[in-house]
């Protein structure tokens, strides 16, 4: 008689990329990819609505984004954590939503594949994803059925697939620009353990804005611009600037394009293109040289360099990091598929595996947390780090604060995530209420900060006079941060009456001293925030004299620490 007991449904590695998405399974020793219903290995991230209310995705809705622009959806992964909805044939869908089609279509076709239902997966986001974009992505995750067993970084998966192939010590950079973002991640690896130092990135920055960039020269070229053009027009305009960026390796490409209006050509050569993404490719410098400096290394400490996400193919890239780092990178294995390898890799680790489980993984929290403080009698807003970016995961850390006033009878713990020393530029995650006894003193309180692997904080205060301790779990489900009001807020800043700390001198300085307390760590971002804060405080006097003696010995302190 046949055995009635089914097997163990196996742990899934998913991929959820901007541009395209892929799922992988472990299998007889080895991480391999699943096919979709067209036997392709690559789905793209593109919902479509067709006119009899069906949903498509992948391949065909993409094919729609051109036919259909109206009806059609792409890159909706960097709304991820925001309030914003996409319209689609007259609904509106959530980035999650829309996530959550692209996740069931997977979940369908590795059912289909193995044979059997399929209920939990590992599922890989960028590095630099925040806490609440991660919340979204469990949730998306949990619409189309799926448990999350643990959400790990895109580099980080990436690392994994190299690391089972490359049998030796190396400390490593992973250079990760996809579709929508871009992640850096130094680690070093030596098996059976693979760890991280630092990570950090740019969630709005990947291939698409490389496309972007071309799409509006070429319409500034023509007298044109974005809103002159039929949407229709316009998407099939896109397409064929998408052709010319993945062309210009061969030479100047030209694009023919008939709009609402006579043929017209535009040609670029890699020069050209090169001149027009300058501003993108600063942006791809500033993050490496942020991870590198966390990481307490220079580009010749490296011992190898990986490349991963399909943006990576462009050859003004790949000679921007040759440039940078003197070396050539490793190129041995798929840069559209390593993150789904790996993260089909992490789930045999979870499902302990034969012929992975002595794999040891550690990974860091790539942003920092904290809380809102005050600074002396009348500074308030200020960001007081508790885990700073780049702390190894787990991790548990404690800061003592004291209360304001003596007859304080509450405490207000809100929780920011950022790199600025002002939590009005930071995001907020979450805030609670803790009660106090009044005691006719300044009272000390201990907040530790407890962080898992799969971004989970736990905060708890601790009343050091009395020991009552107050516990609170952030919560992990999906309501969010309003994009818009979050704009609103940036416009009505920019519209304030000006003040001498407006003046060009004094605002420079105050983007040095901000970008310095971002760049650095521990005690020197300590004595940075001090410095900010006494800054601030001599702008606020309005004296010339006092404010121009004060920005040179802060420029003059700047200069000697490099930054």
């Amino acid at each position: 008689m046949q055995d009635a007991t089914p097997a163990a449904a196996p742990l899934l590695g998913i991929d959820l990329g901007t541009t395209n998405s892929l799922i992988a399974v472990w299998q007889q020793g080895r991480a391999q990819l699943i096919p979709n219903a067209l036997g392709e290995v690559l789905t793209p991230s593109v919902v479509s609505i067709d006119d009899d209310g069906s949903i498509l995705v992948g391949r065909a809705a993409r094919s729609r984004l051109t036919t259909h622009p109206d009806r059609s959806v792409a890159a909706f992964k960097r709304f991820m954590g925001s309030e914003k909805r996409l319209e689609l044939g007259g609904q509106a869908f959530s980035p999650e939503e829309l996530s959550a089609l692209v996740l069931g279509s997977l979940k369908h076709d590795a059912e289909a594949f193995l044979g059997c239902a399929v209920h939990e997966a590992v599922i890989s986001v960028p590095a630099y994803f925040s806490d609440e974009q991660r919340k979204r992505t469990v949730f998306a995750a949990e619409l189309a059925g799926l448990k999350v067993q643990r959400l790990i970084n895109e580099p980080t998966a990436a690392a994994m697939a190299y690391g089972l192939h490359e049998q030796k010590f190396e400390r490593t950079l992973i250079f990760d620009l996809g579709g929508g973002t871009f992640d850096v991640t130094v680690l070093e690896y030596a098996l059976p353990l693979i760890e991280v130092h630092a990570s950090t990135g740019d969630n709005f920055l990947g291939g698409e804005d490389f496309t972007e960039a071309l799409l509006q020269a070429c319409l500034k070229d023509w007298g044109m611009t974005l809103s002159s053009v039929e949407p229709q027009a316009l998407a099939s305009l896109y397409d064929s600037i998408e052709l010319l960026k993945c062309k210009l390796g061969e030479g100047p490409q030209t694009v023919y394009w008939k709009g609402a209006g006579e043929p017209r050509e535009w040609t670029l050569d890699e020069l050209g293109a090169q001149t027009i993404w300058e501003p993108l490719l600063g942006r791809v410098r500033a993050p490496i040289e942020q991870a590198l400096r966390d990481a307490r290394l220079s580009p010749r400490d490296l011992d190898s360099l990986v490349l991963v996400g399909g943006a990576t193919r462009m050859p003004v890239v790949q000679q921007m990091v040759a440039k940078l780092f003197g070396r050539l990178p490793y190129r041995h294995l798929d840069p559209d598929t390593i993150v789904a390898l790996g993260a089909a890799s992490q789930a045999a680790c979870k499902a302990r595996d034969s012929a992975i489980e002595e794999l040891i993984l550690t990974d860091v929290c790539p942003y920092t947390l904290g809380i809102e403080t005050t600074r002396g009698a009348n500074i308030s807003g200020v960001f007081s780090p508790i885990i700073e970016r780049n702390t190894v995961i787990p991790t548990s850390r404690v800061q003592r604060f004291y209360t304001s006033h003596e007859q304080q009878k509450t405490i207000n713990v809100e929780v920011y995530q950022g790199e600025r020393p002002w939590v009005r530029d930071n995001i907020f995650i979450d805030s609670f209420v803790v009660e106090l006894t009044p005691m006719d003193k300044i009272q000390s309180l201990d907040i530790r900060f407890s962080y898992d692997i799969n971004g989970l904080l736990e905060v708890d205060v601790t009343l050091v006079d009395t020991g009552k301790r107050h516990s609170h779990s952030i919560d992990r489900s999906p309501t969010g941060l309003d994009e818009e009001a979050r704009q609103n807020s940036h416009q009505r800043l920019a519209g304030l009456k000006i003040h001498p700390r407006d003046a060009l001198p004094n605002r420079t300085l105050t983007a040095r001293l901000e970008r310095a307390w971002m760049q650095c760590l521990g005690d020197e971002r300590e004595q940075i925030g001090t410095w900010l804060s006494d800054f601030s405080q001599v702008l606020a006097t309005q004296q010339s004299s006092l404010i121009a003696s004060q920005r040179q010995q802060l420029n003059e302190a700047l200069d000697a620490l490099n930054l």
